[in-house]
Formats: structure tokens, sequence, C-alpha cells
């Protein structure tokens, strides 16, 4: 069976600059993984590599045991990735049902499924996006992903800027979609304890590296362990 995303040898940046360097990373159907570290790691900088928005210098990103190389982003999207990215990004100027409506296509996700995880935005749904909070915008920035109904969902520092409680009742969704869904999630988080629960295998970057892929277990077990592989101590 094909991984449903793998990355062989994958160096990428932005222009001449490398930001990751000699990536090895493969997804199963299904699986889903946190991926971790110190700001600047380069965590942004994969995702934003799977979907094309980066300057690809060496190594193949396959979906489903297909090259993506050279494939443009909105093609990505199409072929099942969709990405809930760090700044949300929805439309200001459009409503909720409006940006919803924009992303919609057939399959499992639909308006009534997202309400379900997220009954505030069918509350609101007449309201622009600018007049939502920070955690509506991004309970939105999620539905809006997943109403695209694709099979692997990139997000991007999901609970930033968010208050506590806003941040354990979207690690509840989180928990819902790894259960209830066949959807593959990486998940990039600064928040270490969330990434830590939301999926049993972490990936932890350093200076552009993978520097651990393995069980999230052992890293919730052994705090010095985990701060010295983020770097955070030497």
């Amino acid at each position: 069976m094909a991984s449903a995303l793998q990355l062989r040898g994958v160096s990428a940046g932005y222009g001449e600059t490398v930001v990751i360097e000699d990536i090895d990373l493969s997804l199963a159907p299904g699986e889903c993984v946190s991926v971790i570290g110190r700001n600047g790691v380069g965590k942004t900088t994969l995702l934003s590599t799977v979907m094309g928005h980066t300057t690809q210098h060496s190594g193949d990103v396959r979906l489903d045991g297909h090259s993506l190389n050279g494939v443009p982003c909105f093609r990505r999207a199409l072929a099942g990735i969709g990405f809930v990215p760090q700044e949300r990004e929805i439309f200001p100027s459009l409503s909720v049902r409006e940006n919803l409506d924009v992303a919609a296509r057939l399959g499992h996700w639909t308006h009534a499924r997202v309400f379900e995880l997220f009954p505030r935005l069918e509350e609101r749904l007449d309201n622009m996006g600018n007049q939502l909070s920070g955690g509506e915008q991004q309970m939105l920035s999620i539905a809006r992903a997943l109403l695209t109904n694709p099979t692997i969902l990139l997000m991007d520092e999901p609970t930033e800027g968010l208050a506590p409680v806003l941040i354990e009742a979207l690690t509840a969704v989180l928990a819902r979609l790894r259960a209830e869904s066949a959807l593959s999630i990486v998940l990039v988080e600064q928040n270490s304890r969330v990434a830590l629960t939301f999926s049993p295998r972490t990936v932890i970057l350093d200076k552009g590296r993978i520097v651990y892929d393995g069980e999230s277990e052992p890293l919730r077990a052994d705090p010095e362990r985990l701060a010295k592989l983020i770097g955070i101590v030497e």
C-alpha cells in the first residue's frame, strides 16, 4: 500500500535560502503525526513545502504514490490536501456561510458535519469573517479545510493565540477528528502538551532536520529528554 504522504530527501526553503534539509517522512493512510520544535526550525516550511509554497531544492514529495514535484498548489489541494494555515487566512469580507461555501466539495464532510464539531459557526453564519473572534476564525479555517474533503489535513499551529479554554475545546475537536475520521493529519504545534497528547507519533525538528521520529509516550514521560531534543537545554 502506498503511503498517504511521503517526503524523500527533501530540502526546501525560499529562493536560494534552504530551511529544511534531507527530510525523510512517511505517513500511512489514516495516520496522525505531530511535528514540534522551537520557533524558526522549519515546521511551517515543512507544511508549506507539501503545499507547494516553497522552493524545493531536492528530493521528492509524493501523495498516494504520485509525485507532487512541480505540481502547483491549487492542484495539490484538488488532489486531496487540506491546509489550515497559521494565519487562518479566512476571507474577512465574506460571511461565515460564504467562507464555507467557497471551499465545499462533495464528500464525507458536509456543512452539517462541521457544525457538529463547531456549533458556534452555525450560530454565526451571517457574520462577516472580520466580525469573528480569533477562536471563531480558527474554527472557520478548520471547517473550511474539512469541507474540501481532503485525504490529508495539514494544520499549522492551530492553538496559537487562543485562550486556555479555547485550546481545551480545540484539543477535544482534534481528538474527535483523529478517532472518528479516516483522515491522515499532520499537526504542527508549538504547544508540546497538545501535540504529544494528539498523536501516538511525534516528529521533532531542529535546525531544519528531523532529530526524532518515534513514539510520543516516551517524550511525555521524560520532559528532560524532550527539552534536550527540542534544544531548550544543551
